[in-house]
Formats: structure tokens, sequence, C-alpha cells
């Protein structure tokens, strides 16, 4: 039996199975001599050295392959580089050949592209020789500096009141927006914590720049022509989410029924950014935002870069670009952080107000413009008395994903908009189920007193009317651009952009403006104002998904973090309004 056993040693030699093999057999084969003499086991020997010499032949190629790439890597790289440059060249001179209106936006984005990739050059190869040939130059211009800027502000600052001036005289009602804009601004000064301690410099270079950028976009050809085309392409891109929610829910449904009309959008575009964010896209994006913002303005790079993020995500997903500093964080950095919140709304639900008919190129616009204005109002209301631990930091590393490939990261933002879908869908029904409640109860204790049709929206109209016509919209419009600002400031914007995109269709179907004594459409201003005012989370059911998600980031600032929102949501109502208020002051009647 023992001769019998199969050992780990027997099947190294190829043993075979004794269950198969008589014992004479067995002799037979082990002992049986080839033609020359070998036994099964040498030829076995000589049959694997053989396979084995061959496949080493074989595999010689790409072994030497293999080799001469990790030789010559960097020039291989060059070289297909290259060859990829040449080929989207000759794309490129043939697109603008053939057409140059029409290419005229890829002439845009690849000037764009080049700019910064030979900015990138300059700065790894040139930067520190330019620096050092240009000190003398720096130190006379650091000596002059004390004297020589408040000649510049002298300058800036007659420049911009004889050119409103000029532009007020033709069209007087822009005064109303410009005296909305400086009474808000006085408002939050008088709600500072610190009085003392405001930096002015971050303060007037974020409206300045937030001044500069709503003029470009709404005053200038080509920034209207621009922003209007940046719109029309994202309304056609979106157009794609049809292509899968037809097939899931049927052409009628999406036609029909609003949840699977606008809902599918978030997915769609959660999924895309997802992907962008994979690629490093959304984080080159925002990390050339916020330099612009931090070195304008001096803010640290943690607000700065959260604040930036807040154009792209939502309130809880821009933090995440720099939870690992959120410990240790000042007050007032962590107010900038909230305001950057409440002051914008997040691209996936962009996404859905424009499939309600809100116009593309004034969400994203004001979404833009929020930025500056939010770091600006915050280091006006939070002024930072503390010592940041980031203030001389070059640069804040972004946290990442984790997918291994493109499709895990489509996968992944897809299934992430779920719940955000969910907790949409049940913020509709709840808030508008309670909104259709306070009417009812209103309208009860109203008629008690013979006062008929007494509704939220109708306090809303009456308490907000002097806010809104401080923005800009006319004395007939205010009662409707209030009431759009109560259900936003007290409800959510989805509902109060939902109401907006009705009184759009009302006076695009051609309605009568008035029905009794109940306006049914705004105009086109007031529809831009409102546009501007309501883009932004500032509401007070945000208060407890914006502590909820930084409190999971921070638990032990869990304090700190209730005691500065209320604060954070106030300023981020005001910075919607004077986003408002300078969209009234560049557009005329």
């Amino acid at each position: 039996m023992e001769e019998n056993q199969i050992t780990l040693d027997n099947l190294e030699k190829g043993a075979d199975n004794p269950a198969f093999c008589s014992v004479g057999e067995e002799r037979v084969c082990e002992e049986y001599d080839g033609p020359y003499g070998e036994t099964k086991e040498e030829r076995r020997g000589e049959g694997k050295g053989k396979f084995s010499s061959y496949s080493r032949k074989a595999l010689q190629p790409v072994s030497k392959a293999k080799r001469f790439c990790k030789a010559h890597a960097k020039v291989l790289r060059r070289v297909i580089l290259g060859l990829l440059g040449v080929a989207y060249l000759c794309y490129f001179i043939a697109a603008c050949w053939l057409n140059f209106q029409r290419a005229l936006a890829l002439v845009v984005m690849t000037a764009v592209v080049v700019f910064f990739i030979c900015w990138s050059l300059f700065k790894k190869h040139c930067e520190a020789k330019v620096l050092l040939l240009l000190s003398p130059v720096w130190k006379c211009f650091q000596k002059s500096w004390p004297w020589l800027k408040w000649l510049l502000w002298v300058a800036l600052l007659g420049g911009l009141i004889a050119w409103l001036a000029l532009d007020t005289s033709r069209n007087p009602e822009q005064l109303i927006s410009l005296a909305g804009f400086c009474f808000l601004v006085l408002f939050l000064f008088a709600c500072s914590k610190h009085h003392c301690a405001v930096s002015w410099r971050a303060v007037f270079w974020g409206l300045g720049l937030e001044f500069l950028f709503g003029l470009f976009v709404l005053r200038t050809t080509p920034g209207v022509q621009a922003f209007q085309w940046l719109g029309d392409q994202i309304q056609i891109f979106l157009g794609y989410t049809t292509a899968g929610s037809g097939f899931v829910f049927g052409n009628t449904l999406i036609e029909d029924v609003f949840a699977f009309q606008a809902l599918p959008i978030v997915v769609f575009f959660s999924c895309v950014m997802s992907v962008l964010y994979y690629l490093g896209i959304m984080q080159w994006l925002i990390v050339k935002i916020s330099w612009v913002l931090q070195v304008s303005m001096g803010t640290t790079p943690t607000e700065t870069l959260s604040v930036a993020g807040n154009i792209f995500v939502g309130q809880t997903e821009a933090p995440l670009l720099i939870r690992p500093y959120l410990a240790d964080m000042t007050h007032s950095e962590i107010h900038a952080v909230m305001t950057g919140g409440f002051s914008t709304i997040a691209g996936s639900v962009m996404g859905a107000y424009i499939s309600f008919g809100i116009d593309a190129a004034s969400l994203i616009a004001a979404s833009v413009m929020a930025a500056p204005c939010a770091l600006a109002m915050s280091k006006l209301v939070y002024p930072e008395v503390e010592e940041s631990k980031f203030k001389g930091k070059a640069s804040v590393r972004l946290s990442s994903g984790e997918e291994q490939n493109i499709l895990e990261a489509a996968s992944n933002g897809a299934a992430a908009s779920v719940g955000l879908v969910a907790n949409i869908a049940a913020n509709l029904i709840a808030f508008l189920a309670v909104l259709e409640f306070i009417n009812a109860a209103l309208r009860w204790l109203g008629e008690m007193v013979d006062i008929e049709g007494l509704s939220f929206q109708v306090i809303c109209s009456y308490v907000l009317m002097p806010v809104a016509f401080l923005m800009g919209a006319d004395w007939a419009d205010s009662p409707l651009v209030a009431e759009l600002l109560g259900i936003k400031i007290f409800l959510n914007e989805f509902v109060a952009y939902q109401q907006l995109a009705t009184y759009k269709k009302n006076r695009l179907s051609g309605l009568e403006e008035w029905d009794g004594s109940q306006k049914q459409w705004l105009s086109e201003r007031a529809e831009r104002i409102a546009t501007f005012a309501l883009c932004g989370f500032a509401n007070f059911s945000s208060i407890g998904i914006m502590l909820g998600g930084l409190t999971s980031m921070v638990p032990q600032r869990k304090s700190d973090l209730a005691s500065i929102v209320l604060r954070a949501l106030l300023t981020g109502i005001c910075v919607s309004m004077l986003n408002a208020c300078l969209a009234g002051a560049a557009q005329a009647q």
C-alpha cells in the first residue's frame, strides 16, 4: 500500500494514478524503453526543455520590445503626443478652412487649452529666470505701491462713477438696482462678526470680479453670445437624456410626467460629472478658478478651493475636496465654506432647472458670479481674526475618487445620483403638500376676519416686495418676484424655479398679463432678476443638509458648525440677491 501512495514529490514528477494502472502495466509503464532506449520520464523532461526553449525564443522579440519601451519611454511619449498633435492640427485647419463660423467654438476651446499649456511650460522652464530678471522692477514697484494703490483706486472709482452716470442716464431704472446692491452690502457689514477686522481687499476684489464678469456676460456682445452658445450646447447635451429615460419609461411618460422628465437629467449629469472627476478635468478647472480668486483676494487655498468647487458641485460635495483640512480650519474659513455652499447650486440640479425652461445662460452666469461674491461677503460678515494654518500654503492637494477605470466612474456617478433623485422627489412631495396645508390654514384664518385669498405667497409678496423692488423689478412685477423669493427661502429653490417656469410658459404662450387682479406672468427683465435671485441653496431646509454633511466629515467640530450655520445662511441669501441686483443694473428695461 505504501508503494501506491501519491505524494507531492510524485505529483511533481508526473506519477500516474495507480487506480487506473495494474501492477503489470505499472512495471511496463515505468520500465518501457523507447526506440532509443529512453524512459518516459526522460522523454518528458526533454519535451519540456524543448518547449521552454521554443517559448523563450518566441518571446524574445516581446521582451526586447518591453525593454526598449522602458528605456525610451520619454522619447516614445513625445513621439505619440507629437503625432496626436499633428493629427489634431490637420483636423483643426480642415475645420477652419471648410467653415470658420461653424468652427469658432473649436477655435476658442483650442486657444484656451493652448494658453494654459504654454503657461504651464513657461512656469516650468522660464519662471525663475524671468522673476530674477524682473526683480529690480518688482522692488521699485513695491516701494511705490503705498501711494500707487490709492491712485489706482481713485482712478477705478472715478471711471466707475463716470460709466454709471453715462449708462444710467439712458436707463434710470438701473439706479434702483445699484441702490439695492449698496444697501445689501451695508446690511451685511452691519451684521459683521468683527467690524474692525474686515479684509477690505477681499471684499473689493470679490465684488470687483463679480461686477466685471457680470458686465462681460450681460452687456458685451462677445459675452452674451458666448454664454448663449454655452447655454444652447448644454440644453442639447441634456437632451441626450431622453435616449435613456425614453427606453426605460417610454416616451409618453417622459413627455407628460414631471418625475420622468426632469429627474433623469440629474442621473445623467451626475454620471458625466463623475467621469470628468475621474479624468481630472474638474479638478483642473477648480484649481485654475481658485488660483485666480486666491491671488486677487488674498484668501487661503482651502476655503478658496471649496468655494470654487461649489460652481460645479453641491454644498456637501465641495467640502470633500478639502476634507483632510477641515479639522484645522478657522471659524472664518468654515464660514466661507458654508457660504459658498448656500450661494450656489449643483451642476446636477442645474440640468433639471434648464429642463423646466429656465434660461441656461443666466443660470451658468449666476453660478460663476456667486463664487467671488460669496467669498467676499463671507469675509465681510465673518472676518478672519485667528491665525490660519493654511495662509502660507502655496497649494492644497485635491482628493480624488477611488475608481479604477472610466466605466466604474460612470457607474458610481449614476448610482450616487439615486439618493439625490429620491431626495428631490421626497422634498417636492413634502414641501408642496406642506405649502398647500399652510395655504388652507391661512385661508381659513383669513375668512374669519373677511380677508379673501390669504396665502403664504400673498404674505411673502407683501413682506419681501421692497426687496424685490430694490433688486430692480418693476413695481407691478415685485409681488410675484417677492413670492418666488419667499418660496425659495422658506421652502426650497426647486419649487420656486418650477413656479418661475410656469410664469415664463404663460408669457410665451400669449396669455393675458392680468387675469382680473392676478398677474399671470413676469416681464423678461423681472424673469432675469428672479433667475439670479433664486440661484442658490440658501433656504432653511438646507441647514440640515449642510450640518449633516460637514458633521460627518469633522464630528469633533459639531458645535462650531452649528454656531456658524445661520450666519452663513443669511450671507448666502444676500449673495444671490446681490447677483440679482447686478443683473438688474446691467440689463435695460
